[in-house]
């Protein structure tokens, strides 16, 4: 049997800093360095940072 290749890219959670606790789901590539993104969260209303943390499975 051969074994199963790894993705190219993964799914990644990104967590509202503002403490809300509102998230998106983003898929990025595996090498890359973890992602930060600056977009809106509903529950404050504002653009906030979002910084990727682990997803469950």
């Amino acid at each position: 049997m051969a074994k199963k290749a790894k993705a190219r890219v993964i799914l990644v959670k990104l967590l509202s800093t503002a403490g809300t606790g509102f998230n998106y789901i983003k898929s990025r590539p595996r090498i890359s360095a973890k992602l930060s993104l600056m977009k809106y969260d509903p529950m404050v209303k504002q653009h906030v940072l979002f910084q990727e943390t682990k997803m469950k499975k």
